[in-house]
């Protein structure tokens, strides 16, 4: 089935900004949080960056480590070249942080269990790093506010539920509340701390609230968020309840519902509580919500609501929309919470009132302009760390930084970051691929996990890996535009149905018109290293297994890569097979009209850690082009290069015998390239495409946004 760009374009004005020259975020840096350890310390250690905050000069970060037990800081002066300034110890659970000019106040949870909850708010002179008094909270603290003149602060109290009790819902006792607290000479003034009530107001467990995030307006009124209890609170600096009401509940078509390997906008949710998680005053009567859902609800976007209980405004599918044509929905969130929204920062950019909306499963920020506050305009979407969980918006530096919460260090994967952007002149870097303006039954085209491309004429033929084995799809992309724009997708069938179970990893012009689909076995998994020969529309007309011969040694490492020489198709082997020498790999060639097999072998790098394999395969010209890489990420990546090796040496030995090896020449560091955005380096660089004028073209694979932050670069190298 193919499905072909519209005359449609988005009803988002995100991608209509990204061509002008007007001021754009940017990511500049990242900042990975083990950097802050000391000299000694086990750095394999888990660590975290949720909630973050900033100096009144904008010149450090302050950000809560819960893993570690420790507030840590980062010296921003340049905010190209972040610097660790080191933890400090906290004695329990940061939850969150604030900060009066040189001052932080933590909340930090040191509950024994949940039904003896417990915390402190510890104030800290950041310059010297010395703790200068500590308030007993009587409860649990989840988040801190401080009020924009300094005189006080709220805070809180969860008192979070025993998940694995009672079905993990409300209500659990000891009720959590609101605790406001005074500031005298940079001191939280701890004999001052009024406990506020929650209790009796929501309709979800009335006896049980459990207030979660808090945000201070420039008349000192608190507003709360009671997240499982579906409820808002607004409370006045001197503890009064103003306002409270419930945050309401939404019914939607149009979303993925289902787990299962596929992106399909056709399913519905109804009557599902908002239940927000950040909350964040645009204004004195106005503040924005993010809808994560927790206990019974989530709906995907977030809102704009009054402080008397006016629904000014809802994303409705538009935020998760938009998410998906960059390519960061992730699927196996879709039968909970989506995207799910989390964060919500405010902030007003050269005289431009903005609402950063954090989404914690897609890895982005959305950033809003709420000039007409009934009608937000999505500006950008600003790819993040893995997990964003805490924003702070810095003006006076043009400067908006993310801290992102998980840290992969068990599984050898990315540690925490802080992501620092930067507010200038100039087009928006990301996303570098959007399926914008592409509609199926009337609904955007989400994609993701790119692995092989080709070039065909302007245009470049990509495909989906087995992340979407209920989907494999075949995709086009213009890289003319920019953002470079997918305008056409090819469903990859079998008899009419979804071919399922594939791993495509590599693609090749057949030159009628059709394409060669290289898809990687797994035995375990009873799925086969095989060819797949599909025509025009995607529907596979030929399959074409392995020989024994090649069989005998296969491990789950296979092909990664397809081209085409004359009449013969030349696969790469991504790893080593039983048969294989130390560090050397199969380029394996196959001869569709005769049926013959045969193969050459190439000498790869060894690894300092963990393992070093081949991710594409093109030729163009008088050479066949290769991607090698490692299965690093972050500071630990060495090796992403590519490769060529002259076309006269691919003269293919017969199965079973000795394999000549090839030479290879290093054409290209890819790392360069991978940082050129400010992020760490991606680990997956898996598709390389050379047009007819040797312009080259790469792309990275985001996993499905599974344990990964869903970036995908797609960028030109120029001619190579």
């Amino acid at each position: 089935m193919i499905i072909r760009a519209t005359a449609l374009t988005s009803l988002l004005a995100l991608h209509a900004g990204m061509a002008s020259a007007e001021m754009n975020f940017n990511r500049i840096a990242n900042f990975a949080t083990p950097l802050n350890m000391a000299e000694g310390e086990d750095t394999s250690r888990e660590t975290s960056a949720e909630i973050i905050y900033a100096t009144e000069d904008g010149m450090t970060l302050v950000y809560t480590d819960s893993p570690l037990g420790v507030v840590g800081l980062i010296d921003i002066t340049d905010p190209r070249a972040p610097k660790p300034l080191g933890n400090i110890d906290m004695g329990g659970e940061p939850t969150s942080v604030g900060i009066i000019g040189q001052t932080a106040y933590v909340g930090v949870n040191t509950s024994e269990s949940y039904t003896k909850p417990s915390g402190k708010l510890v104030t800290v002179d950041i310059a010297s790093k010395e703790i200068t008094a500590t308030c007993d909270l009587g409860g649990q603290p989840d988040s801190v506010a401080v009020s924009a003149d300094g005189s006080f602060i709220s805070v809180a109290i969860e008192n979070e539920r025993d998940e694995e009790l009672g079905d993990g819902r409300v209500g659990q006792m000891p009720a959590g509340d609101l605790v406001i607290l005074g500031v005298a000479d940079a001191t939280a003034d701890c004999a001052s701390i009024k406990h506020v009530a929650m209790t009796g107001l929501a309709e979800i467990a009335p006896e049980d609230p459990e207030p979660e995030f808090v945000d201070i307006n420039s008349l000192g009124e608190t507003v709360v968020t009671l997240q499982e209890n579906n409820h808002i609170v607004v409370v006045s600096k001197d503890g009064e309840i103003l306002s409270n009401f419930s945050a309401g509940r939404v019914s939607l078509d149009g979303v993925d519902t289902e787990k299962d390997g596929a992106i399909t906008f056709n399913g519905s949710i109804k009557d599902v509580p908002r239940e927000p998680d950040a909350i964040g005053w645009i204004d004195d009567d106005h503040f924005a919500m993010a809808n994560e859902g927790d206990m019974d609800g989530g709906t995907r976007g977030w809102s704009i609501f009054s402080k008397t209980g006016d629904l000014v405004y809802d994303s409705g599918t538009s935020f998760e929309y938009a998410i998906a044509e960059i390519g960061h929905y992730p699927d196996k969130r879709s039968g909970k919470k989506g995207v799910e929204p989390e964060s919500i920062e405010v902030g007003t950019f050269e005289g431009t009132r903005m609402v950063f909306v954090g989404a914690e499963r897609a890895s982005v920020v959305g950033v809003y302009d709420v000039s007409d506050i009934a009608n937000p305009v999505l500006k950008q979407l600003l790819p993040s760390g893995i997990a964003p969980e805490g924003y702070i918006a810095i003006p006076s530096r043009n400067l908006l930084i993310s801290a992102n919460e998980s840290d992969l260090t068990e599984d050898g994967g990315v540690r925490a970051h802080v992501m620092i952007y930067e507010y200038a002149e100039g087009p928006a870097s990301y996303p570098m691929l959007t399926s914008a303006g592409l509609l199926e039954d009337g609904k955007p085209v989400g994609w993701g996990a790119n692995s092989g491309m080709v070039a065909d004429g302007d245009h470049i033929w990509a495909v989906s890996d087995s992340f979407y084995s209920a989907q494999p799809t075949i995709v086009r992309i213009d890289p003319t535009e920019k953002p470079a724009k997918i305008d056409q997708v090819i469903r990859v069938t079998r008899d009419g149905a979804a071919a399922e179970g594939l791993d495509l990893e590599g693609i090749t012009l057949d030159g009628q018109g059709g394409f060669w689909l290289a898809s990687e076995g797994n035995a375990d998994k009873g799925v086969a290293h095989a060819l797949y020969h599909a025509d025009a529309t995607g529907a596979i007309i030929e399959d074409v297994m392995l020989p024994e011969t090649l069989l005998a040694g296969q491990t789950r490492f296979g092909f990664e890569g397809v081209t085409r020489i004359g009449d013969t198709l030349w696969m790469v082997v991504q790893r080593e097979w039983a048969d294989d020498a130390k560090n050397h790999v199969k380029l394996v060639a196959y001869n569709p009209e005769k049926k013959i097999w045969g193969a050459v072998a190439y000498e790869k790098a060894a690894p300092d850690t963990g393992w070093v394999g081949m991710s594409e395969i093109v030729a163009h010209g008088d050479f066949v082009y290769v991607i090698e890489r490692d299965n690093q990420i972050g500071e630990a990546a060495k090796i992403k290069k590519i490769y060529r090796i002259p076309a006269s040496e691919m003269v293919p030995a017969p199965l079973g015998e000795e394999l000549p090896v090839v030479s290879k020449q290093e054409v290209r560091d890819l790392i360069p390239d991978l940082t050129a955005t400010g992020g760490f380096v991606l680990d997956k660089v898996e598709g390389l495409a050379i047009m007819e004028d040797g312009t080259a073209y790469v792309s990275t694979d985001n996993d499905g946004v599974d344990d990964h932050s869903g970036e995908t670069m797609f960028f030109s190298i120029g001619k190579i």
